[in-house]
C-alpha cells in the first residue's frame, strides 16, 4: 500500500523545496538589484553634489585669478603711461665729478653744443628698455598668480575630495 505513492511524495517533496529555492532566489536577486539601484543613485547623487562644489570651487579661483590679472594690466597701463610721460628713469642723473680744465673758456654761445633734447626727460633707448623692463615684470606677475591660483585650486580640490573619503 505504501510502496507506490511514497516515491511520488519524495520526488514532490523534492520538486517543490528545488521550486522554493528557484524563486527565493529569484526574488532574492531582484531585491538586491533594486537595493544596488537605490545606492547607486545615492552615490550619484553625492558625486553631483561634488562635482557642483568643485565646479564653484573653481569658478572662485578663475575669479580671483581674472582679477589678479586685470589688477596687474591696470598697473602695466599706469608704467606705460607715467613712461611716455617721462616720469620714469633707469638711473636719476648723477653729478659726474671733471677735473678742473685749464683751458680758457669760449665766451661764444655757438661754439658750445647744447644736446636737442633737455636732460631731465629719458632717452628713446631708455624709454624702450624701462617698457620692456615693465613688459617682463607684468608677464612675471601674470605667471605668479597664474601658478598660485593653480596651487590653490589643486588644494581645494584635493581637500574637498579627500574629505569626501
Amino acid at each position: 500500500m505504501f510502496p507506490i505513492p511514497l516515491p511520488w511524495l519524495i520526488v514532490g517533496v523534492l520538486v517543490s523545496l528545488f521550486g522554493t529555492y528557484r524563486v527565493g532566489h529569484h526574488y532574492g536577486w531582484l531585491e538586491r538589484d533594486n537595493d544596488m539601484k537605490i545606492a547607486i543613485a545615492k552615490k550619484n547623487d553625492e558625486a553631483r553634489q561634488i562635482e557642483q562644489n568643485l565646479g564653484e570651487k573653481l569658478n572662485q579661483q578663475s575669479l580671483k585669478l581674472q582679477e589678479a590679472n586685470d589688477a596687474i594690466n591696470k598697473k602695466t597701463t599706469a608704467l606705460a603711461v607715467a613712461n611716455r610721460a617721462g616720469k620714469l628713469r633707469l638711473c636719476p642723473p648723477s653729478n659726474v665729478q671733471t677735473t678742473a680744465n685749464t683751458s680758457v673758456a669760449s665766451a661764444d654761445s655757438k661754439a658750445t653744443s647744447q644736446s636737442d633734447r633737455p636732460t631731465n626727460e629719458p632717452s628713446d633707448a631708455e624709454r624702450a628698455t624701462i617698457d620692456a623692463i615693465a613688459e617682463i615684470v607684468a608677464q612675471g606677475d601674470k605667471n605668479t598668480a597664474a601658478l598660485n591660483a593653480c596651487v590653490d585650486s589643486y588644494n581645494q580640490m584635493r581637500d574637498l575630495l579627500n574629505d569626501k573619503r
